[in-house]
């Protein structure tokens, strides 16, 4: 028989857990794996059980049917718990609570649905009161469980009891919660019951098992809610994985002033300095801190003098039970060997451990964590190079605000999340996608973030809240998405009505223009200047480490001189695609293209070519001297003619002139070139099979400039020049004979000879299935994965983002093909384009140049498959190098 339930705390060993942590954590989740190790490395943890992930794949694959046994596994779980705890389950005389958490084997912060103080009900309300001396925290106990259990398992409507609360609160002048008294809370919890027998229809559920199972129900149900999908499909987490349950005792930090609850990490989860960072709250529960209901307290005191603030931190409420909680910081850490993220609560003076896991960073503090670990011995070079998400370091690489911009701050808020944002003001995250999707950047300003904003705050640029501190949802969200974000700003108002910001005698609008700095809090009308980042110190330090592992070279795709000079200052090894096309599009030539294009003949084509040889050559020279010694590999003309032709009566008219010829006999001609699908239709190698001569003055356009950087600078560039959409071994033979002939005609005309490189891009599945042949004449193989794809799977990229989506949700695709290679696929087809290249022409390059150059899961499979190179945008330069060296760590797991 399977089991399900897996046992942790007073002692239990391991229950039949794997002892590997990679599996422990595959069947246990993160959260049940590391409390299992907590307690058995003998820290303070709650008595619990954990219902594995493979219950919840079972769980969605029966349609919510439990399987028999599971009934007796939890019915021996929860005993395991009133053992160590000498509590019963629903004794009306002295109750066991338990929380029911999730806990995913990836973190996924606030994405799925928790339920604490679970096994109140009328009768052991009662008890509790009499047990703990203290009938408040009873009372509270219980209000906070109904309203958390109507939202979460019975799904009833969240703001109607909030609604009822903030009444009760002004009703009687309180301004916080902490103001309450048992009355009010026993005036709140008969309403709440009143709340949910109205619109639930039946009242609130007493039976404890009935609450267990409900719990436990709607956590493995919460795998499957919309914000848990999103979250899965920005982080690359599978939809199978599922999510393990955690049924744990509950203490409670809720019992007075010796009480207390917080968050902490091990270290800056901003900066990476090794410093104690946290907050806490006397008397609260956990989600008070996490969830922005209240603003926490700092927990030491240096963070609280650095933040001139007055409330006590810990180190000064609590000083024994710091110290206490410090060393299991430090235990932790070595431990684990990374930077922990912890939550702990202190009941009446104890100190329990509620759960350490791998603490979500930014880019910044990743790379100074990772270095420092390895210089202090913690860790290894090679370990820190595998610590950092290559993705992450997008963060790093794009402008800061200017520290010498005039700035109209209209006030300041916590350093939540690292980085500048400008945009405009919106309040709430349907706008926030919608409006980006229009292309506007946007600031997402809320009171505060919850999970369903999690859509919002991706399409955001920045997120500014009123409420919440530098653990709450907003904060740790947007710290793994590479946001920025304010929190606390307690100055603003907001009001959802009129869609009016308001700060102190300011007012803003909804589509106004505002500016936050998530470094240091600062929240600014208008927009101020930024200057472009520059990467040193850790970064330098890590990419020396990476480098020094990595297999794949790295290339850029280019076709300025401002772009390659970026490129080669983030380490790019050569041009993996420069696209000429982009170059014809330039104002100052156009008019010469479009007579080209128009032409009725030959010596038509040929003397507006003539035009555009000069300003090509000076292309292709700016480009070389920055990329000086380097493989340059230049694509020859590719995009179908009617992208270029004139649509306006005045561009007609401009081109007549040039060309001396009528617009009437322009326009026909324009139509006689009009495609129903130009996408597969007169583009690529096949205007240069028709018309020869634009390939030949393109040819002449780079051995020229070549020719020319190789005499003034004493280094040769390498052009690679590649013949694009060739489907067979003819096209690219033809093609090829017409390059070589244009360089022996400039190598004689200059007298000096230079390496250079023709072959072809594979962008089509003929193609790959023809790589053999094709290669008795490429000489290089580069997989333009962009159009490969496109032709594969049928689906244009241009389009494909209305259902995409979906495909992803319903386990179609496992992700955006277009973002990530579809290996299983288009993969086949680079694998076996390979093979077959390589055994006809055994020293053949092979590269990528498509989008998919600067994702890390589209390296690694680069690396598996030997190819040479990788080419990425100028700014996934650094990702592509840090993605190659994990690619070549991994390559055998």
């Amino acid at each position: 028989m399977t089991q399900y339930v897996y046992r942790f705390g007073g002692g239990m060993d391991a229950d039949g857990a794997p002892s590997d942590k990679t599996e422990a954590r595959n069947l246990l989740g993160g959260k049940g794996a590391n409390l299992a190790e907590m307690a058995n490395i003998g820290l303070p943890v709650p008595p619990g059980f954990t219902i594995s992930t493979e219950m919840c794949t079972r769980f969605m694959q029966d349609n919510g049917v439990y399987p028999d046994s599971l009934t007796g596994e939890v019915v021996q779980g929860v005993a395991h718990i009133e053992s160590v705890t000498g509590k019963k389950f629903g004794d009306a005389a002295d109750p066991l609570l338990v929380s029911v958490r999730s806990g995913a084997r990836a973190s996924m912060p606030g994405m799925m649905d928790t339920v604490l103080n679970l096994g109140l009900n009328d009768d052991t309300v009662e008890g509790l009161a009499k047990t703990s001396g203290d009938e408040r925290f009873a009372w509270d106990s219980y209000r906070r469980f109904i309203q958390m259990y109507s939202d979460v398992v019975l799904e009833l409507d969240h703001d109607a009891f909030e609604e009822a609360l903030e009444i009760i609160k002004e009703d009687n002048g309180f301004f916080t919660d902490t103001e309450m008294e048992s009355k009010h809370w026993k005036v709140l919890v008969s309403e709440y019951k009143t709340l949910v027998q109205e619109q639930w229809g039946k009242p609130f559920p007493q039976d404890v098992n009935d609450q267990l199972w409900g719990a436990i129900s709607a956590v493995f149900g919460s795998w499957q809610a919309e914000r848990a999908k999103v979250y899965r499909r920005l982080n690359d987490i599978p939809s199978e994985w599922g999510t393990a349950v955690n049924v744990q005792a509950m203490v409670f930090g809720n019992m007075g002033e010796t009480s207390a609850t917080g968050v902490a990490f091990t270290r800056n989860p901003s900066t990476g300095d090794s410093a104690y960072y946290g907050e806490w709250l006397i008397n609260a529960q956990g989600e008070d801190v996490v969830a922005g209901i209240r603003t926490p307290q700092y927990l030491s005191k240096a963070a609280r003098e650095q933040a001139n603030a007055k409330p006590l931190s810990m180190e000064e409420a609590m000083p024994d039970t710091y110290g206490e909680l410090t060393t299991v910081f430090d235990l932790l850490e070595r431990h684990y060997r990374d930077m922990q993220d912890i939550e702990f609560t202190v009941e009446r003076g104890k100190l329990w451990m509620l759960q350490t896991r791998s603490g979500k960073r930014t880019a910044k503090a990743a790379l100074k964590i990772a270095v420092d670990m390895a210089n202090d011995g913690l860790i290894t070079e090679e370990e820190a190079v595998l610590r950092v998400d290559p993705m992450a370091l997008d963060q790093l690489l794009h402008p800061t605000l200017d520290p010498e911009a005039k700035r109209d701050v209209l006030t300041t808020g916590l350093p939540a999340s690292p980085g500048a944002a400008c945009g405009i003001i919106v309040f709430d995250s349907d706008t926030a996608e919608r409006r980006t999707e229009m292309g506007d950047d946007v600031i997402l300003v809320r009171v505060e973030t919850s999970p369903e904003d999690i859509h919002g705050m991706h399409a955001a640029k920045g997120i500014l809240t009123a409420r919440g501190g530098m653990t709450s949802h907003a904060a740790v969200v947007a710290r793994g998405m590479g946001r920025p974000c304010v929190s606390g700003a307690g100055s603003l108002s907001i009001n959802m009505e009129t869609k009016v910001l308001k700060i102190g005698d300011r007012e803003l609008k909804e589509g106004d223009i505002l500016t936050i700095d998530g470094s240091n809090g600062q929240v600014m009308a208008g927009r101020v200047e930024t200057i472009q980042p520059e990467l040193v110190g850790d970064f330098g330090v890590l990419m020396v480490w990476a480098d020094k592992v990595r297999r794949l070279r790295v290339r850029t795709n280019a076709e300025t001189p401002q772009d390659c000079q970026v490129a080669r200052d983030f380490g790019a090894e050569g041009i993996g695609l420069c696209r000429t096309e982009h170059m014809f599009f330039d104002s100052s030539r156009i008019t010469a293209v479009r007579q080209m294009i128009l032409a009725a003949n030959e010596a038509g084509r040929r003397e507006a070519l003539a035009k555009l040889l000069p300003e090509q050559r000076d292309d292709f020279r700016q480009i070389f001297e920055v990329m000086v010694g380097l493989p340059v590999t230049i694509r020859l003309l590719d995009p179908p003619l009617h992208e270029f032709l004139p649509h306006q009566q005045s561009e007609f008219e401009e081109v007549a002139a040039a060309a001396n010829v009528g617009v009437e006999t322009l326009k026909q001609r324009a139509n006689e070139l009009h495609e129903f699908n130009p996408m597969l239709g007169h583009r690529g190698c096949r205007l240069g099979v028709t018309y020869p001569e634009i390939y030949e003055m393109q040819a002449r356009a780079i051995f020229e400039a070549a020719c020319e950087v190789a005499q003034k600078s004493g280094e040769a560039p390498i052009p690679e020049v590649m013949i694009p959409l060739v489907a067979t071994a003819r096209e690219l033979e033809l093609m090829k004979d017409v390059v070589n002939r244009m360089a022996e005609e400039v190598f004689t005309e200059k007298g000096r000879r230079i390496e250079y490189l023709v072959g072809t891009m594979i962008e089509l599945p003929r193609a790959a299935l023809m790589a053999g042949q094709i290669a008795e004449h490429g000489e290089f193989f580069s997989f333009g994965t962009n159009d490969l794809t496109q032709t594969t799977l049928g689906v244009s990229r241009d389009d494909a983002g209305r259902f995409l989506t979906q495909y992803v949700d319903k386990g179609i695709f496992p992700r955006d093909p277009f973002v990530s290679l579809d290996i299983e696929g288009v993969g086949q087809l680079i694998e076996l384009a390979a093979e077959r290249g390589r055994a006809t022409r055994p020293g053949i390059k092979l590269g990528i140049c498509g989008e998919h150059g600067g994702d890390p899961a589209s390296i690694a499979f680069c690396e598996k498959t030997g190819l040479d190179y990788v080419s990425a945008s100028p700014y996934r330069v650094p990702i592509a190098r840090l993605a190659a060296a994990q690619a070549a760590l991994t390559k055998d797991q």
